[in-house]
């Protein structure tokens, strides 16, 4: 866990241009609008060894609460965000990127306006698909959440 350098990259991410089109990047993937950074990541968890996905699981959780403790001060003390609502909605509406993706990836996250950015930026731990690896990730919009 390196909680300097997530942040660090959390606050470049609330500076730098959008690209012009969606597509991977440096840090996991971005759109017009968005970035979504994988700040950490499992290798070979995907469909395999449930008690050590589960401790990845718990671990990734830490690691956000932890960005949460470092972040709060900063643009204020918020509740958890419960995403499972925001996936349920995309079944009837319309749910914006990249709002629609991570609440198909992660089950809980925080969530600030960014002060001075006019950015949005929510941390999850993403787990929700037990075929896929555990990430930890960061999101940067200028997409108000839904």
């Amino acid at each position: 866990m390196d909680i300097a350098r997530h942040l660090a990259l959390i606050d470049e991410l609330c500076l730098r241009p959008f690209p012009a089109e969606h597509g991977p990047s440096d840090e996991g993937a971005a759109g017009p609008g968005h970035f979504t950074a994988v700040l950490e990541s499992s290798h070979g968890l995907s469909g395999r060894d449930p008690a050590r996905r589960a401790a990845t699981v718990e671990q990734y959780e830490k690691e956000r609460d932890a960005l949460y403790e470092r972040l709060a001060p900063r643009w204020g003390e918020t509740a958890p965000w419960n995403l499972q609502t925001v996936l349920l909605r995309t079944e009837r509406e319309e749910i914006p990127e990249p709002w629609a993706a991570l609440s198909a990836r992660a089950r809980v996250a925080y969530l600030w306006e960014a002060e001075g950015t006019g950015r949005w930026v929510a941390v999850a731990a993403a787990d929700r698909d037990e075929a896929d690896e555990v990430r930890l990730l960061a999101v940067v919009t200028r997409e108000a959440p839904p």
